[in-house]
């Protein structure tokens, strides 16, 4: 029997998105995972509708490997693996582009913070290594001041990437319009933020 035109166009879709995906193999994802998934973000992901209004709004989706659709779908399959190697959970900038479009208002972004989280826990390799280290450079710059200093951070991810003319003319705009401060700013109490910093690292 001929497949119709529609029907066969659905099929190549169908088998599109599935190789973007890779060949899943269903099963069920420990459940204390996704237990803590919900606990922790305090958001329904399996309400999720797949209508992808999500990606349609992401600005940053064509650098993706999935998209944010994909993953919340993985975790409804109970692969919470999958949803952990991937390079989406770390191009996300947590912009809230796309719980705002999201007609079941699923928090995405703590969605994809918890991913992280749990990918660095479980040493997972991480598809995106200069996105973790700009990370990282944030955190130390904050836990040291209160506050982000960009040009120190900016000159230690170099160090860390070895990258030091990558956006040299963008850096030297910046400075020659006064957007990027050369001398730190502090908080009052630099001490408060790191006795933060350190209560947070002895949670399990």
């Amino acid at each position: 029997m001929q497949k119709t035109s529609r029907e066969k166009h659905t099929s190549n879709r169908d088998k599109g998105e599935a190789g973007q995906l890779g060949s899943l193999r269903l099963g069920r994802e420990d459940n204390s995972f996704l237990e803590e998934l919900r606990e922790v973000t305090r958001t329904e992901f399996r309400h999720c509708l797949q209508c992808r209004s999500c990606s349609g709004g992401c600005p940053f989706v064509e650098a993706m490997d999935l998209g944010p659709s994909k993953v919340l779908r993985l975790l409804q399959l109970g692969l919470g693996d999958q949803a952990l190697q991937n390079s989406t959970i770390w191009i996300c900038v947590g912009c809230h582009t796309c719980d705002g479009n999201c007609p079941m208002a699923i928090d995405i972004p703590a969605v994809m913070d918890f991913l992280r989280q749990k990918a660095l826990q479980r040493g997972v390799p991480v598809p995106e290594p200069d996105i973790l280290n700009f990370h990282r450079e944030v955190l130390t710059s904050v836990a040291k001041y209160g506050r982000t200093h960009k040009l120190e951070i900016m000159l230690r991810y170099k160090v860390r990437t070895g990258t030091w003319f990558e956006d040299l003319d963008a850096g030297l705009r910046m400075l020659a319009k006064r957007k990027l401060d050369l001398l730190p700013s502090k908080i009052r109490s630099p001490k408060a933020m790191q006795r933060i910093f350190t209560s947070t690292e002895k949670d399990p």
